[in-house]
C-alpha cells in the first residue's frame, strides 16, 4: 500500500507546483491595478492641487483688485464731496455776480451824471484858482471829458480817473514848486521861472533875475514883485528845485478875508 509510482509522484508535484503558481500570478495583477490606481489618484492630487492654486491665485488677484477699487471708490466719494461743496460755492458766488451786476446797471445810471458834475466843477475851480501850470490843468481836464466819451472805458476806470485829478489838484495846496513857462510883462509874452507856494502864493522871476511879478488873487492881475523880496524869490526858486535846504523867506502874501 505505501510504494508509490514515479509516476504518482509526478502527479502529485505538478499538482502542487500548479496550486501554488496560480495565487503569484493574481496578486501580481493586483500590484499592478493597485500601483496604476495609485498613479492616477496621484495625477488627480497634483492635477487638483493645481486647479486649487490657480483658484487661490485668482482669488488674491480678485481680492487686490477689489481692494483697489474700493479704495478707488472711497477717493472718488471724497472728490465728489469737494466738488459738491465747490458748485455749491460757485452757485453763491455766481448769484452774488447777478446781484452785482444788475446793481451795477443801477450805479452807473446815477453814478455817471455825477461824473459830469464833477468835472464841470473841477473845471470852474480851475479857472477861479491861482493860474498855475493852466496848460497842463486845463489838458486834463479836457481829457476826462474826451473819456467820458468813450465806450471802450469802464465807468469805474472813469471815476478813478476823476478821483485822480481831484486828488492832484489837492496836492498842490500842500507843496512847492518852480517851473517854467510864459507871462505877458509889459504887453509882451515873456519866458520866466514860476515859482508856487501851496495856494498861497504864486510868483515869476524874468530869466535875467531883474524883474520880478506877483499875483494878486483880489484883482486877479499880475503886479510888480518890490525889489526887497527878490531875493528870497531867487532862494524859493533853489529850495523848490532841491538845490537848497528848505529855510524861511519873506515874500508877499494876501491877507485872509474873512467868511462872509
Amino acid at each position: 500500500m505505501r510504494t508509490r509510482t514515479l509516476g504518482h509522484w509526478l502527479a502529485c508535484a505538478w499538482s502542487a507546483a500548479g496550486l501554488t503558481a496560480l495565487p503569484a500570478v493574481t496578486f501580481a495583477g493586483d500590484i499592478d491595478a493597485i500601483l496604476t490606481i495609485g498613479k492616477r489618484t496621484q495625477l488627480a492630487a497634483v492635477s487638483s492641487q493645481e486647479r486649487v492654486d490657480k483658484l487661490s491665485e485668482d482669488t488674491d488677484d480678485l481680492l487686490a483688485e477689489y481692494k483697489a477699487v474700493s479704495e478707488q471708490i472711497d477717493s472718488l466719494r471724497v472728490y465728489n464731496k469737494q466738488l459738491e461743496n465747490l458748485i455749491g460755492a460757485q452757485d453763491e458766488e455766481l448769484a452774488s455776480l447777478e446781484y452785482q451786476i444788475e446793481n451795477v446797471t443801477v450805479v452807473e445810471r446815477q453814478l455817471t451824471p455825477l461824473m459830469y458834475e464833477m468835472i464841470e466843477t473841477l473845471d470852474r475851480f480851475v479857472k477861479l484858482d491861482v493860474p498855475f501850470l493852466e496848460d497842463e490843468r486845463r489838458q486834463r481836464i479836457d481829457h476826462l471829458r474826451e473819456l467820458m466819451g468813450r465806450a471802450d472805458v469802464t465807468v469805474s476806470e472813469k471815476y478813478r480817473r476823476l478821483l485822480e485829478a481831484y486828488q492832484i489838484e489837492n496836492e498842490y495846496g500842500r507843496t512847492i514848486e518852480a517851473y517854467r513857462g510864459e507871462v505877458d510883462v509889459d504887453g509882451a509874452p515873456r519866458e520866466v521861472d514860476f515859482l508856487r507856494i501851496g495856494r498861497v502864493v504864486l510868483l515869476y522871476s524874468t530869466l535875467d533875475g531883474k524883474r520880478g511879478g506877483v499875483w494878486n488873487a483880489d484883482e486877479n492881475r499880475w503886479d510888480k514883485l518890490e525889489d526887497r523880496y527878490r531875493n528870497s524869490l531867487r532862494q524859493g526858486l533853489r529850495i523848490a528845485r532841491k538845490q537848497a535846504a528848505p529855510d524861511l523867506l519873506t515874500l508877499p502874501v494876501a491877507a485872509p478875508k474873512s467868511a462872509e
